[in-house]
């Protein structure tokens, strides 16, 4: 094997990707130089490390992080739920369905998050005299709400990538409304979103530390009060970005296999 296979990658058609171990020393290579960028950059800071006060309050770190991971599983399922109506609902020939939608996506994405959860917590959910005891919850309302609106335009596209000459030939050979959804628009439009998808679960994941305003245990919150009383910002946060990476790369490894399963040519 030349110097060249290890690093260059075949473009001819068909070709098999690049054995294992070549694949290992390209990411080991890439983790070795982030390393060392920030090994250097952390050495030109002259920080004084203070692990040990922050090891002492690792309990809220872990709790942080269950909490974490327990608002977003709810949301994500919520918030395809959701996403998904709300792409029906935009190409409902329903007017009203049809503009809610708009509206609804056009507003959720118009405006900041953290506007968001301040004013459905501290004006709606007050209204509708939702008991404080129910705050994580209302928690995983909001963030689903405001997810979906983005998982909405998402799905709708991948269903409108499906050509009109499928949906006419469905029609043709006597498929329901509901069958040509199931059989013919939903198993194309699954291998377009996939990608998108997975990104958008990240940012959910992501945007769930935002809910430390509304004074939510998640792991964002805890690890704000733990650099509070440690004045260690550095040993806080990096494990921090840490815990939120080791939730986002399985999303992306799992969307990444399901989009090889269902890859086919066009």
């Amino acid at each position: 094997m030349g110097w060249s296979q290890l690093f260059i990658a075949s473009r001819t058609p068909g070709a098999p990707p690049p054995p294992l171990p070549v694949r290992v020393l390209n990411c080991l290579l890439v983790w070795l130089a982030l390393s060392l960028v920030f090994f250097f950059a952390f050495h030109q800071l002259a920080y004084q490390w203070h692990w040990q006060a922050v090891g002492a309050n690792w309990e809220l770190f872990v709790n942080g992080w269950l909490c974490t991971i327990e608002i977003s599983a709810a949301a994500l399922v919520l918030s395809t739920v959701l996403g998904l109506l709300l792409a029906l609902a935009r190409r409902s020939r329903v007017l009203t369905l049809n503009y809610f939608g708009r509206v609804y996506v056009e507003i959720v994405r118009g405006t900041p998050l953290l506007v968001q959860i301040m004013i459905l917590f501290y004006v709606v959910a007050p209204a509708l005299r939702v008991p404080d005891r129910y705050r994580v919850a209302e928690g995983v309302v909001i963030l689903s709400c405001f997810s979906g609106a983005y998982i909405a335009e998402i799905i709708r596209a991948g269903i409108e990538s499906v050509g009109r000459s499928q949906l006419e030939s469905a029609q043709a050979i006597g498929l329901t409304r509901p069958q040509i959804y199931r059989y013919v628009i939903f198993p194309q439009a699954l291998r377009q979103t996939l990608p998108p998808l997975a990104g958008q679960f990240a940012s959910l994941i992501k945007d769930s530390s935002l809910l430390y305003i509304i004074s939510i245990p998640e792991f964002t919150a805890n690890a704000n009060a733990v650099n509070a009383t440690t004045f260690s910002p550095f040993e806080c946060y990096i494990p921090l970005a840490v815990g939120y990476l080791i939730l986002t790369l399985p999303i992306s490894l799992w969307t990444r296999r399901l989009e090889r399963r269902h890859k086919f040519e066009t």
